[in-house]
């Protein structure tokens, strides 16, 4: 089945067309219950599917490879209502999520990179995020592009603990 939903091509990466959010928002939320970050969540889960308003007060992105939409992430200037982490000077991302049928094929990243170029063409100085303390794949992936732990940024909701990464601009991986 993966073969039919990924070539070997690298993904395009764009600004979702109106057609595409609910998809978007499902795909994130799949994402999201399919590694088991959403137990119990249902207010959150609610919030990756509205893609419409991601799409309105935030800089929406998605992946697509052969026409199917594959991932997707959130990218939130400072002061923006998605900004959760950014401070002046820096650009935030969320919400990354990878179809499950398609992860391991450099989806996640080429999102990433996505973002670490937008920041340049904004001319901030970081890039920043934060994720759950058990999503160890995205923290290894984004390790391997050059993010360091932040960990006077980490913090914590509904028991939950968020770890914080920065990227400095200059070199990107």
């Amino acid at each position: 089945m993966m073969r039919s939903m990924v070539n070997s091509g690298l993904p395009v990466i764009r600004r979702p067309r109106a057609t595409e959010l609910a998809e978007v928002g499902d795909l994130t939320v799949a994402a999201y219950e399919g590694e088991g970050f959403l137990v119990g969540d249902e207010e959150y889960a609610e919030e990756l599917r509205d893609t419409d308003r991601r799409d309105r007060e935030a800089e929406l992105l998605v992946a697509v490879i052969d026409g199917r939409v594959l991932g997707t992430v959130t990218v939130a200037e400072a002061g923006t209502p998605f900004a959760e982490l950014a401070h002046d000077g820096e650009l935030e991302f969320r919400m990354l999520a990878v179809h499950p049928g398609a992860r391991g094929r450099g989806v996640g990243a080429a999102l990433t990179r996505a973002v670490l170029a937008r920041a340049g063409e904004l001319g901030v100085e970081r890039v920043v995020c934060c994720s759950l303390d058990r999503m160890t794949t995205a923290h290894r992936m984004y390790e391997r592009l050059g993010f360091r732990r932040l960990p006077a940024r980490d913090w914590s909701v509904n028991g939950l603990q968020l770890l914080s990464f920065e990227h400095p601009l200059g070199a990107v991986n």
